[in-house]
């Protein structure tokens, strides 16, 4: 097994990292009056002084420091950091496509053409009769889709009866999140034993006051929730929505649909299945598809074709706007070009290869993966070991660790996603990292990762006080 050694720039007098831009040599530049109010202005401005060559190798450098999908296998499960492919860099970066949103309609024909086909793209492959593509992330799809709910059982007089949403308990933390962001009340809803939706107990807690279910299928186990037709009935006799978390759809592209399964609305995280960045990567898309019936209450504006010509129009009781223009173009841009490129065929063959490449992979590895038969992604256990211990070893085999930690029903779970961008022996070398790692001795795993260019951070610190810029690093 070969072991991997991370970049380290150090030049000497930074204690092994890569000083800040602020740290280098300033130059106080005069700022000439601009005849704004003062408050709006300063009398000078400390800027870095260093040459193109320096500013490029700074962030050269940075680059080398870190790991990313670029840089090899980065089997996130459920998070889903999927390959990029560049070409629809390309698309993004054409003149044609720096599109201002203020223009009208009659001169952004093209543009909003490409809105309309990923449209109908998005509500083909979801079984979902219409579909917004203006909110920003998939987070913020959830959100749109839970205020579609609402505004669905106010028309129908019942918004102050429907106050509860039911959530399996594996479900993703953000389906928790936007139900009580909603101002619904959280119902968990626990797992039978063998990982899936408690049917008995989905039954026993539906009622009047229902207003959704919020369910991934395949699950947060990557297993196909068998009962789910029997699900939505349970549902819709009570006079809910059935919500489906597009967290998970890669399992299923081209062949099933959560409009076929009875689901209402859903969300697409359009860069764990399309190919699009994602978090870091820059501003994100979660387009929301819904039935006919929840149609009228969609974002506004929509797109639609009359007489050949394509418009905006305002739904008939839309919730109104939840993002800016018509939401992140570029983004949507690159996801329509992915679709374009693969095909229908295409598509139905990277769900193929996501399952293969997933079964293949826990096939390799000496850990026990308690519950199957999975699809997209796995849970395996790290047994006696600590899963973060486990995770930050793998750091030193040149891979990627898994998500640790989650769900909770497996002890010292490691959830595995490798997805279809992998080859063969991208996926033996990650069987490879976890087997060196399952062989290693405890202390070995305490002490990781020792390869790379930061050791462990204090995660919990960093993501409640994040300091985002060097003026409030220079200040702490």
């Amino acid at each position: 097994m070969q072991r991997y050694t991370q970049t380290v720039w150090n030049d000497g007098e930074s204690d092994g990292y890569e000083p800040l831009l602020s740290e280098r040599s300033l130059e106080t530049v005069e700022v000439p009056d601009a005849g704004l109010p003062d408050d709006l202005t300063r009398d000078e401005l400390e800027l870095p002084e260093l040459s193109e060559p320096e500013l490029a190798r700074h962030y050269t450098r940075l680059s080398q420091m870190n790991y990313g999908i670029d840089s090899g296998p980065y089997p996130l499960g459920s998070c889903t950091m999927k390959y990029n492919p560049k070409f629809t860099e390309d698309v993004a970066a054409l003149p044609s496509a720096s599109v201002h949103p203020d223009r009208d309609a009659e001169s952004v024909q093209g543009t909003l053409e490409i809105y309309h086909g990923l449209q109908d793209y998005l509500g083909r492959i979801g079984g979902m009769d219409a579909v917004t593509l203006q909110p920003p992330a998939g987070a913020a799809g959830e959100f749109t889709g839970i205020l579609i709910a609402k505004a669905y059982h106010e028309a129908n007089g019942e918004g102050d009866q429907r106050t509860e949403v039911i959530v399996p308990t594996s479900a993703h933390g953000t389906n928790f999140a936007t139900a009580a962001l909603g101002g619904y009340d959280v119902v968990e809803l626990p797992e039978t034993d063998d990982g899936r939706v408690d049917v008995e107990g989905l039954e026993a807690a539906v009622g009047d006051t229902t207003a959704a279910l919020m369910l991934t299928n395949p699950n947060t186990l990557g297993l196909f929730e068998r009962n789910i037709e029997e699900i939505a009935t349970i549902i819709h006799d009570a006079g809910g929505l059935l919500y489906y978390d597009g967290a998970n759809l890669n399992a299923l592209l081209g062949r099933a649909r959560p409009g076929d399964m009875g689901f209402d609305i859903m969300h697409y995280n359009v860069h764990k299945t399309f190919a699009t960045p994602h978090g870091g990567g820059g501003p994100g898309a979660g387009p929301v598809g819904v039935t006919e019936e929840l149609a009228e209450f969609l974002p506004s504006p929509q797109v639609r074709e009359t007489n050949g010509e394509f418009e905006l129009f305002e739904p008939e009781r839309s919730i109104g706007k939840v993002h800016g223009a018509m939401g992140n173009w570029l983004v949507l841009l690159k996801a329509y070009a992915y679709i374009e490129r693969l095909g229908g065929d295409g598509l139905r063959d990277a769900s193929a290869k996501a399952v293969l490449n997933a079964n293949y992979l826990a096939s390799q590895i000496d850990l026990e993966v308690p519950f199957e038969p999975f699809h997209h992604e796995f849970v395996a256990s790290a047994g006696e070991r600590d899963a973060a211990d486990f995770a930050k070893r793998m750091l030193d085999y040149g891979v990627h660790p898994p998500t640790t930690k989650w769900p909770e029903n497996v002890s010292e779970a490691l959830m595995t996603e490798p997805t279809e961008a992998e080859s063969k022996s991208s996926l033996d070398q990650l069987a490879a990292a976890f087997n060196a790692v399952t062989a290693d001795a405890a202390s070995d795993l305490e002490a990781a990762p020792s390869e790379t260019s930061a050791s462990r951070i204090d995660q919990t610190s960093a993501a409640r006080n994040p300091r985002l810029s060097w003026q409030q690093l220079d200040e702490s």
